[in-house]
């Protein structure tokens, strides 16, 4: 992920420029960033060591979505949507 594209998604997602610590703008780079380790585990079956960190990057989305859904359900739905997360 370059600097540009990570400042774009904070932009798009964020209240502020600089609000990088919401849990919305949170759940947009985790996606981001596990789209692209997904891309690099279908050529790269047997790294598992990308394998550990992508189930960790998941998990993480999910937290900071279950805290959304329970905190801010309009902001929950809308990330979803926004997203195209399956839910």
């Amino acid at each position: 992920m370059t600097k540009a594209n990570r400042q774009e998604i904070i932009t798009t997602y964020g209240a502020t420029p600089k609000d990088t610590g919401s849990a919305s703008v949170q759940v947009a780079l985790l996606t981001a960033r596990i789209k692209q380790i997904s891309e690099h585990m279908g050529g790269h079956r047997k790294d598992y060591a990308t394998q550990k960190g992508l189930l960790r990057m998941v998990s993480a989305r999910r937290s900071h979505l279950a805290y959304l859904k329970k905190h801010d359900a309009d902001q929950y739905a809308k990330i979803l949507k926004q997203l195209d997360l399956r839910k």
